[in-house]
């Protein structure tokens, strides 16, 4: 059980907080050693209930003498251990402390020994109730209502038989029903602890998950941006030191894409990172690239070397914006592979076509000049085609890489996005 805090007593009255606390105190000391309670009930029953019978018997009432037998004090001893003793273990065998309490009570009442001890037989049956299997409930309770039709009848020159048995029935009725509201209570407080303790844990496992997934997000986007630009400057970096021994202003050229690359490179970065920092005022974003952004793209890639043919089909520019992303890391993923693995003398044809509720994105190079691939080749399970797949997975759609079926070691990327809508939803993206 969760402790009571200070928080937790803040909107409470001084008297209840108390009592609150107080009463977490003794359930987490009954935890600790439950023999405590358990023989301070004896204790107190002994001395709310036997003693005065030990001391007073039946305070010369003569009616309830001429009716009633007094046993010797060791029999009135022996019959108030066996009513009272088996409460010691009341919560841990409730049955068998029940079982044995009754026997004693209708012993004793078939003796005609009238005990104020008796009311252990109503402690009994609330435990019987509240620790207890509900099955053996039942036939205590009819077993209970044999041993009070006897004490009616025992007692009905005292009192009336109905009058004594509406006050005995009512008093077992009172410790059922209790002892039943107790037990329902502490189910519910313990379901409600075990779905707090379920939320708990599938709020930890979610918040794991989303950082999962936005690990791999991030990492993507890194590969994405890293990647490409590096490629291109590396590619830029090649050509302008074999271009200073020939054409210097070839170099000179080179050095300032170089430098174009590097600071968009930085700002794709900054915007990356600024994403991820929890501040409060978040710097001006500039928004994330799509497929108007390929023509630019293109234009830096072609100044790498590889010559480029792009066209495209259908409503590009009415796609949201998280189409054009996917669409536009895809190309960017597959034109960085084309410079990578094919060289700078490479030819690209790009096509982009829209077609209903379909996006088709084609990348095919002619691959290297003298027909060979450097080692490493494109497809090889790595961040770029993993990345590539799962875009596409997001919009339900599919990514293929491999080799052209041609003469020559061209490569083809083949991506197809389903923008159909999902069955159920609202809308869906044209």
């Amino acid at each position: 059980m969760t402790p009571v805090t200070a928080d937790d007593t803040a909107g409470m009255s001084p008297l209840f907080a108390r009592l609150t606390r107080g009463g977490q105190w003794l359930r987490q000391a009954d935890r600790a050693r439950p023999w405590v309670l358990d023989t301070a009930v004896v204790v107190l029953v002994f001395l709310m209930f036997c003693l005065a019978d030990l001391v007073h018997g039946h305070d010369g009432r003569r009616e309830l003498a001429a009716r009633f037998t007094r046993p010797p004090l060791a029999g009135m001893l022996a019959l108030q251990a066996g009513l009272v003793l088996p409460l010691l273990w009341r919560r841990r065998n409730p049955s068998a402390a029940f079982a044995v309490i009754m026997a004693v009570f209708l012993l004793q009442w078939s003796l005609g020994v009238l005990l104020r001890a008796d009311v252990a037989l109503l402690i009994a049956l609330y435990s019987l109730t509240l620790h207890g299997t509900l099955r053996h409930l039942a036939w205590a309770c009819a077993v209970t209502a044999v041993g009070l039709v006897l004490v009616a009848v025992r007692a009905s020159a005292v009192v009336s038989v109905w009058d004594a048995l509406f006050f005995l029935f009512s008093a077992a009725i009172a410790a059922v029903a209790m002892g039943m509201a107790v037990r329902i209570r502490r189910a519910q407080l313990a379901g409600l602890r075990e779905r707090a303790a379920r939320l708990e844990i599938e709020r930890d496992q979610r918040s794991r998950l989303a950082a999962a997934t936005e690990r791999t997000r991030v990492a993507r986007e890194m590969h994405d941006i890293v990647g490409h630009n590096l490629a291109v400057m590396i590619t830029l970096a090649d050509a302008g030191a074999y271009a200073c021994e020939v054409t210097p202003e070839r170099g000179k050229q080179a050095l300032l894409l170089i430098g174009d690359t590097g600071r968009q490179a930085l700002g794709e970065l900054r915007r990356m990172l600024g994403v991820l920092r929890e501040e409060a005022e978040a710097p001006a974003l500039s928004p994330q690239p799509g497929i108007a952004d390929i023509d630019a793209l293109c234009a830096r890639i072609r100044s790498a070397g590889p010559l480029i043919t792009y066209r495209t089909a259908g409503d590009t520019d009415a796609l949201d914006g998280g189409v054009q992303l996917t669409v536009y890391r895809i190309v960017q993923e597959a034109l960085t592979n084309s410079l990578k693995h094919a060289g700078a003398d490479t030819r690209v044809h790009l096509a982009i076509g829209v077609e209903g509720a379909r996006v088709r994105i084609r990348v095919q190079d002619t691959g290297p000049p003298d027909g060979t691939r450097p080692a490493g080749p494109p497809n090889e399970e790595g961040h770029g085609l993993a990345g590539m797949r799962e875009r596409a997975a997001l919009y339900g759609g599919t990514v293929d890489a491999g080799p052209v079926p041609r003469p020559g070691r061209g490569w083809a990327v083949r991506a197809t996005l389903d923008l159909t809508p999902l069955p159920g939803s609202e809308g869906g993206t044209s």
